[in-house]
C-alpha cells in the first residue's frame, strides 16, 4: 500500500507550519544518504517537493525512503515499546492496527554515515545508516553492501521492553513494478532473504535501475529474533500487533505491485533501562549482479568483468559473513574517516565541512571496482578497473567530463582509483578501434554496457576531453609520482595535444561539458582548458625526460597565452568575456583550476585577482551566474572556482551559496549541481558525481 498514514499527513502539515522539528547537523539538506554503496544501491530520505517549500524537512518517518531517481523503495521500520507500536521509518498505512509516529530528535551526516534519533514511549531509537567508505582496500569498497544499526535507550529513567522491525519491498529489484519477483530465505548465524527477478535481463536497467542481479537483506540471528515474507499489511499488521513475526514464508511469487510482497525481520531487545547499554540490532543490505560490466577491449571483443570483491570471496553469503564481523572494526574506521575529512574541510568552514560531508558518499556510490577472469576462470587480481556511471544526466560510462569534475575526491582519497578509471578510457582508445584523433567522450552509452564507440559519433566535446585526460593524467602523477601510465600512454596524450594545439587558442563552434548551454565559438573558459592541457603535456614530457619535446609545448603556451587575454579580456570591463569580441558577456572560468592544481603558473596573478574582484560584485543569492547567458550555475564549478579566487570573503561566499541552495528546502532529490541562482530552484541533475568537485579547495590545501 502506497499511501501515507493519516498520522505521517499531519505530520509533514505541521512541520511545513512550525519548521524543522530536530537538529540537523551540519544542516538539514535535500537529501539524506541511507545505502549508498554503488549505482544500483543508491537509497535516500528525501524531501520532496511541496513538504518542504518553506525550507522544512520531513523526518526519517515521514516518507517513503527511494532511489536517487524518486522511485520509491519501501524500507519500513517499527518499534515495539511495551506494547505499543511506533514507525520510525517510512510510511506504512495498515488497517486494523493502531501505531503512533516516533518524533525525530535529531540527524547528523558525516562523509560515510547518517544517524537519526527518534524518541517513542520512553524510549530513543537510534538508526545509524553506514555506507562504509574504503579508498585504500579495493576488497571492501567493491563489496556493494551497507549497515543499518538500530539500537534502543530509555530516556526517561524507566526500564521499558522494546522490540524492533524492519522490512524491504520489492521495489528494490526494478524500474518497474510490473516484474516477477522470487525470493528465497536462508536462516543460520545471518538470516538472508534474497530477492531477485524471475526474469533477468543481463546488463539491463530500467529507469536506471537494473534488471538483474538479487538484493540481499539481512541480519543476525538471535534468541529473540523472527522472520516472515509476504503481503506488505499482513506482515507489518503481525508485528505491530503482537512486536513479533510469525516466522512464516509465503513463497507465492508474483509482481512487485501485486500484494506487495516484504521482506522482514524482527528483534526483541528485551528490557532497556537508564542503567543498561543500549541494546542494538545491526542489518545489512546489498545488490551483487555478476558479471558486472562489459567492456570492449582489444580485437573488438566483449570482455565480462566482475566486482573485485570476488577476488576475496567465493560466494556471496561469504561475503556478508566477513561483512558482519567486520562490523566494529568498519565503524571505527568509518569514523576516523569522517573525523580527517570533517578536520580538513573546517579548516576552511564549517558550511563547507557540510557541503563536503553530503558528497563523498555520492560519488563513491556512482563507482564499481571490477576485476577480469583468466583463461581458467580465476580472477585476475591485478587487473583492476574503475567503472563510473554518469548519473541522472546521460548514464554513460566513464564520461571524461564527469570523471574530472569528481576528480579532487579521488587526489584526495585515494589517487589510484582514479588511475584505475582513467585506465578505462586510455585500454580502449590505444585498441585504436575509436577514429577520432580527440579524445572520447565516454566509453558506452548506457552504463554498464562500456563497448566504445567505434564509429565514432559519441557527444563530440574534443577541446574538453582532450584538456580533461591530461589534466587528470599530469595531477595523478604527481600526486603519487607513478608515470606508468603517462609512460604507456604517451603517443595517446601527444596525439590529444597536437589537437589541442590547434584548436585551443581560438576554439571552433563546439560545446564544452556545459552541454546543456548549447555550442559556441571562441569559449573563453573552453580556450583556458585547451591552453592549460598543453601546458600540462609539456610537463608530462619533462617527467619523462623528453626535454626537447617539454621545451616546444612550454613555449607554445607562452606564445598563446597573451594572444589569449588579447582576445578574451573585456575592453568595457575588468574580465573575461564569455568568448571573445563579446565585451559585455562573461563567466565563470573554472578551469583555471587545472593551471593550480598542477603548479603550472601559466597565467599571471593579475588574472586570478581581477576575476575574483569581478566575481564578488556578481553574486545572487544563491552564487555567481555560469555565465551570462542564463542565472543558472554548478555547484562544483563554483567551488572549483572558489579554490582559487584571491579573496578568502569571495571563497566563502560561494561556499555559502552553495550550502545555501542545498539545504533551503526548495528541491527534494538527491545534491544536485545545476541550479537557479535566483530562484535556488534546481534546473536539473542529482545525485552525479561530479560533486566529488567540491573537494576542490581540499586538494589545493594539500
Amino acid at each position: 500500500m502506497r499511501l501515507l498514514s493519516v498520522a505521517a499527513s499531519v505530520l509533514s502539515v505541521a512541520s511545513l507550519a512550525a519548521g524543522v522539528a530536530w537538529e540537523a547537523t551540519p544542516f538539514n539538506p535535500s537529501a539524506i544518504p541511507l545505502a549508498v554503496r554503488s549505482p544500483f544501491l543508491s537509497s535516500c530520505n528525501v524531501l520532496r517537493l511541496g513538504q518542504g517549500s518553506n525550507g522544512n524537512g520531513v523526518p526519517l518517518n515521514g516518507g517513503w525512503p527511494s532511489f536517487w531517481t524518486g522511485q520509491t523503495m519501501a524500507w519500513t521500520g517499527l518499534a515495539y515499546i511495551d506494547g505499543k507500536a511506533y514507525t520510525w521509518m517510512g510510511v506504512p498505512s495498515v488497517s486494523g492496527s493502531n501505531f503512533s509516529q516516533a518524533t525525530q530528535k535529531s540527524v547528523n551526516i558525516t562523509s560515510t554515515q547518517s544517524i537519526f534519533v527518534l524518541s517513542a514511549g520512553g524510549v530513543d531509537i537510534t538508526a545509524t545508516f553506514l555506507s562504509p567508505v574504503e579508498p585504500t582496500d579495493l576488497v571492501k569498497q567493491s563489496f556493494p553492501f551497507s549497515y543499518l544499526s538500530v539500537s534502543a535507550a530509555s530516556n526517561d529513567g524507566g526500564s521499558h521492553s522494546v522490540s524492533v522491525y524492519v522490512d524491504i519491498s520489492g521495489e528494490w529489484l526494478s524500474g518497474s513494478n510490473i516484474w516477477t519477483a522470487t525470493w528465497q530465505t536462508t536462516q543460520g548465524a545471518i538470516n538472508t532473504h534474497q530477492v531477485q527477478l524471475k526474469s533477468q535481463a543481463e546488463f539491463e536497467e530500467i529507469s536506471d535501475v537494473s534488471q538483474y542481479g538479487s538484493i540481499y537483506w539481512s541480519t543476525q540471528k538471535t534468541s529473540g529474533t523472527t522472520i516472515q515474507t509476504g503481503q506488505d499489511i499482513v506482515v507489518r499488521g503481525q508485528f505491530l500487533n503482537h512486536g513479533t513475526l510469525a516466522n512464516t514464508f509465503n513463497n507465492n511469487f508474483r509482481e512487485i505491485s501485486n500484494s506487495w510482497p516484504v521482506f522482514a525481520h524482527a528483534h526483541n531487545l528485551g528490557t532497556v533501562s537508564s542503567k543498561s547499554k543500549p541494546a542494538s540490532a545491526l542489518f545489512t543490505i546489498g545488490h551483487v549482479r555478476d558479471p558486472a560490466i562489459e567492456y570492449i577491449v582489444q580485437g573488438n571483443t566483449l570482455q565480462d568483468r566482475s566486482l573485485y570483491f570476488w577476488t576475496e570471496y567465493p560466494t556471496v553469503s561469504a561475503g556478508i559473513t566477513a561483512f558482519y564481523a567486520d562490523f566494529e572494526a568498519a565503524t571505527q574506521r568509518a569514523n576516523a574517516f569522517d573525523a580527517k575529512v570533517e578536520a580538513d574541510a573546517n579548516k576552511i568552514s564549517p558550511d563547507y565541512a557540510g557541503i563536503v560531508a553530503l558528497s563523498i558518499r555520492q560519488v563513491f556510490g556512482a563507482i564499481e571496482i571490477t576485476t577480469s577472469k583468466n583463461a581458467f576462470g580465476g580472477y585476475n587480481k591485478n587487473d583492476i578497473l574503475v567503472f563510473m556511471k554518469e548519473i541522472s544526466s546521460d548514464g554513460n560510462v566513464n564520461t571524461a567530463d564527469v570523471m574530472m569534475p569528481a576528480w579532487p575526491l579521488f587526489l584526495y582519497t585515494n589517487p589510484t582509483l582514479g588511475k584505475y578509471m582513467l585506465d578505462v578510457n586510455f585500454r580502449y582508445q590505444a585498441t585504436g578501434l575509436y577514429p577520432n584523433k580527440w579524445s572520447a567522450h565516454d566509453i558506452g552509452a548506457n552504463y554498464p554496457k562500456a563497448t566504445g564507440h567505434n564509429d565514432g559519433l559519441d557527444e563530440a566535446q574534443p577541446v574538453e576531453e582532450c584538456g580533461n585526460m591530461l589534466y587528470m593524467a599530469l595531477s595523478y602523477a604527481q600526486k603519487t609520482g607513478d608515470n606508468s601510465d603517462l609512460k604507456t600512454y604517451e603517443s595517446l596524450l601527444d596525439q590529444w595535444t597536437q589537437y589541442l594545439i590547434e584548436d585551443s587558442l581560438i576554439p571552433a563552434n563546439q560545446i564544452s561539458t556545459d552541454d546543456f548551454a548549447g555550442s559556441l565559438a571562441n569559449q573563453t573558459n573552453l580556450a583556458i582548458k585547451g591552453i592549460v592541457g598543453i601546458g600540462a603535456m609539456a610537463e608530462i614530457h619533462k617527467l619523462l625526460g623528453n626535454t626537447k619535446q617539454s621545451a616546444n609545448y612550454t613555449n607554445i603556451v607562452k606564445s598563446y597565452v597573451p594572444q589569449f587575454l588579447n582576445f578574451a579580456t573585456s575592453k568595457t570591463g575588468p574580465h573575461l568575456t564569455l568568448a571573445y569580441n563579446q565585451d559585455d558577456t562573461w563567466g565563470l572560468t573554472y578551469n583555471l583550476f587545472g593551471d593550480k592544481l598542477m603548479k603550472l603558473n601559466i597565467f599571471n596573478e593579475s588574472l586570478y585577482e581581477m576575476q575574483t574582484a569581478w566575481y564578488a560584485s556578481h553574486f545572487n543569492q544563491y552564487g555567481v551566474p555560469l555565465d551570462t547567458r542564463h542565472t543558472y550555475t554548478k555547484s562544483d564549478w563554483q567551488l572549483w572556482t572558489a579554490s582559487w579566487v584571491t579573496n578568502t570573503t569571495v571563497r566563502d561566499q560561494f561556499i555559502t551559496a552553495v550550502k545555501n541552495f542545498v539545504s533551503d528546502g526548495k528541491f527534494g532529490e538527491p545534491f544536485s549541481d545545476w541550479y537557479d541562482t535566483i530562484s535556488g530552484q534546481q534546473s536539473g541533475f542529482q545525485a552525479r558525481p561530479v560533486v566529488g568537485g567540491h573537494l576542490a579547495l581540499l586538494v589545493l590545501d594539500e
